[in-house]
């Protein structure tokens, strides 16, 4: 006899389950959001954390010379080159600012997770070779992570997606979501 039992797909997952998934990845859109923040204010101001105090991109330090100066692997050269460099510096800036901004705000979600992902596959290539895993490394994990809020609307609940996507640039191109 043939078993009748049917597989919940996501697609047939509804009512609590579904409201548990979205806040599930409400949560892991905003604790992202908040390391991208993080990771901006710190190198900003030094507050002492990652970066000494006294030493912020305010005080005229560089926010990439000390990563990128050290980076000695396949691609060392490459990156020991950018070190420091005035692009380099704001694009990184830039670049987490942003990050955090739209995690946090749960907007533009799938701009963060493309220029999110460039960003850290970028970083996980200036580390290669990797020492403590052949292939992945935070780097990646976020880069796929951001992949999959965007792919999610994750931005919906909790955030201002849903209102974003309302905005007439957004429905035009909504590679903006």
């Amino acid at each position: 006899m043939a078993s009748t039992t049917s597989i919940r797909t996501p697609e047939r997952v509804e009512g609590r389950a579904s409201a548990t998934v979205d806040r599930a990845l409400a949560l892991v859109r905003i604790a992202l959001g908040w390391v991208f923040l993080w990771a901006f204010l710190d190198k900003t101001f030094g507050l002492g954390y990652s970066s000494p105090a006294g030493q912020g991109w305010i005080d005229g330090a560089s926010p990439t010379s000390g990563f990128l100066a050290s980076r000695d692997g396949a691609l060392g050269d490459l990156f020991q080159a950018m070190a420091g460099s005035a692009w380099a510096d704001w694009g990184f800036m830039i670049g987490m600012a942003g990050l955090g901004i739209a995690l946090t705000l749960g907007i533009a979600l799938r701009p963060a997770a493309i220029g999110g992902s460039i960003l850290m596959v970028t970083m996980w290539a200036s580390m290669l070779p990797l020492e403590s895993n052949p292939f992945l490394d935070v780097h990646l994990f976020y880069a796929l992570t951001m992949i999959a809020l965007a792919a999610a609307s994750a931005g919906d609940t909790w955030g201002l997606g849903r209102r974003w996507s309302r905005l007439a640039p957004v429905r035009s191109l909504p590679i903006l979501r």
